[in-house]
């Protein structure tokens, strides 16, 4: 019997035109009515996630930054696992040696030191999703991200440092140079106490080994007196995985890597096909007969 179901968010809840088709929000709020417990458990941030949640009417907990902060509906901080400072010094000196452009998510904001290549990223990013937009289009979205306040440029990251209790929770590391991204995940991989997973073939996301989504869900179904192996989560990529490996009932979206289905007990549809509608509708239907 399912009664928590946890949903990744990009290639997942939302599509490829970056928002959430109303039947997918329709499915989310029958499960609701029928007494499940629904969360969003995504790589994003607070202020990343809530806008796309708020414009398709979805109302619930959200586990923000692979697991680095846990929301309840009205997105107060529940709990919140950072990265050790000289582990981001670490982390950001290997990528920077490396020549790859990254991101600082922490509890303060989102922080870029280079604004062309943060707006070049995102548009490559929107367009590698399959998205039919035009470039305009989508460079006015990258824009936005700033315009917003949902990123905010600085300087240089030593800014960050001078910063009274922030508290540092993912660098998130882009490039489309495979052996680039390939030869600075190795090199990060070799830091302790570090969680290193995707959430597409042209990313690394970093946190505290201590917060990853599975972590998260876990601490999650404990305070809201629910068990894991009641729980189904739906994802598309490697930052679910821990998810996976600790719910009962683990749906791979049909645009997840061969590697990552393979790790679940089902398939669903595709992010564009409405996948995340399907996995709670099969559920419903399922537990009504049963």
């Amino acid at each position: 019997m399912i009664k928590c179901i946890a949903l990744d968010m990009d290639g997942t809840l939302v599509n490829s035109e970056l928002t959430i088709h109303d039947e997918n929000a329709k499915a989310i709020k029958l499960a609701q009515d029928e007494g499940i417990e629904v969360l969003i458990v995504t790589g994003r941030s607070y202020a990343e996630a809530k806008d796309v949640l708020q414009s398709a009417g979805i109302v619930c907990p959200i586990i923000c930054v692979n697991g680095s902060e846990i929301r309840d509906e009205t997105g107060k901080i529940i709990e919140k696992v950072g990265l050790d400072v000289e582990k981001f010094q670490q982390v950001r000196q290997i990528l920077t040696e490396e020549n790859v452009y990254f991101e600082v998510y922490s509890d303060q904001g989102t922080y870029t030191s280079d604004f062309d290549k943060a707006l070049t990223v995102m548009v490559d990013i929107y367009l590698s999703a399959g998205g039919v937009q035009e470039y305009e289009q989508l460079l006015k979205g990258a824009k936005a991200r700033f315009e917003n306040g949902k990123v905010a440029l600085i300087d240089n990251f030593d800014e960050l440092l001078e910063k009274d209790n922030i508290t540092f929770y993912k660098l998130l590391a882009f490039s489309f140079d495979e052996e680039q991204l390939t030869r600075a995940r190795e090199r990060v991989k070799a830091v302790d106490n570090l969680a290193v997973s995707a959430s597409g073939k042209e990313n690394i996301e970093i946190t505290s080994v201590h917060a990853q989504k599975g972590i998260a869900l876990e601490k999650f179904t404990v305070t809201r007196g629910l068990k894991l192996e009641h729980t189904m989560a739906v994802g598309d990529n490697y930052n679910d995985v821990s998810m996976f490996e600790k719910v009962g009932y683990a749906v791979g979206m049909g645009n997840a890597p061969d590697e990552v289905k393979s790790m679940c007990d089902a398939t669903t549809l595709k992010n564009d096909e409405h996948g995340v509608a399907k996995a709670i509708l099969d559920v419903l239907e399922n537990q009504k007969h049963s």
